[in-house]
């Protein structure tokens, strides 16, 4: 199947919210899975921290499809690409800025997010083909700390992760991110654990929910 990056960054901004999902187990990765996307949340990016990522997120392509949009995330390793691209990922996210992997996430032709938190850093990961920047933590600045990146690169998109809740959600709009990623505010890995999955949907929805209304007041 040929991926096309333009359609996946037009995905990536209608779904407008990536949870970020560092799974404790093959089989509970999964059910955490069914259980956003039951709340509504149909951006999942699984990380290299989840055992077995790859091989989940062959699961998740068989079983979703275009359904869901599906990436990895945590790449800090080259060999990594490859393999989440076979595995079904339609986008690749590394939560730091390293050259020789961001030339290889960038030879896939997949759509690329770069972790960067600095200036520099934000302007050097853009010039290396990161679509959308991830800023990585988000929560070390805060909406603020966007808006006032966005000063000098209203031209870059960018992404926070870290730090992002369903109470903030409309603050990180308002600062210009083209979406938000969360993670263990939306899926937390001790509700999991617990089998508590209709709880990790219910939390979804008031993800959703916030995004919709903070939509609709821009």
């Amino acid at each position: 199947m040929i991926i096309d990056k333009e359609s996946t960054l037009r995905r990536v901004r209608e779904v407008g919210l990536l949870a970020v999902i560092r799974g404790p187990s093959p089989e509970l990765t999964l059910q955490m899975v069914d259980a956003l996307v039951a709340g509504g949340v149909l951006g999942i990016e699984i990380t290299y921290s989840t055992p077995n990522a790859a091989e989940v997120v062959k699961e998740l392509d068989e079983k979703f499809g275009e359904k869901i949009l599906l990436g990895m995330g945590t790449l800090t390793e080259t060999r990594q690409v490859a393999e989440a691209k076979g595995a079904g990922a339609r986008f690749l996210v590394s939560p730091h800025l390293d050259e020789s992997l961001a030339q290889a996430m960038t030879s896939t032709g997949l759509l690329v997010m770069i972790g960067a938190l600095t200036p520099t850093e934000v302007m050097r990961a853009y010039q290396l083909g990161s679509d959308i920047v991830k800023l990585f933590p988000g929560s070390l600045g805060g909406p603020a700390y966007l808006k006032a990146l966005r000063g000098p690169f209203p031209h870059i998109p960018m992404m926070p992760t870290g730090g992002v809740s369903q109470d903030n959600i409309a603050e990180w709009l308002a600062a210009g991110a083209v979406g938000v990623g969360a993670g263990s505010n939306l899926c937390p890995t001790a509700l999991a654990k617990e089998g508590r999955f209709e709880e990790i949907t219910a939390i979804a929805q008031t993800f959703v929910a916030a995004l919709n209304q903070a939509r609709r007041s821009k």
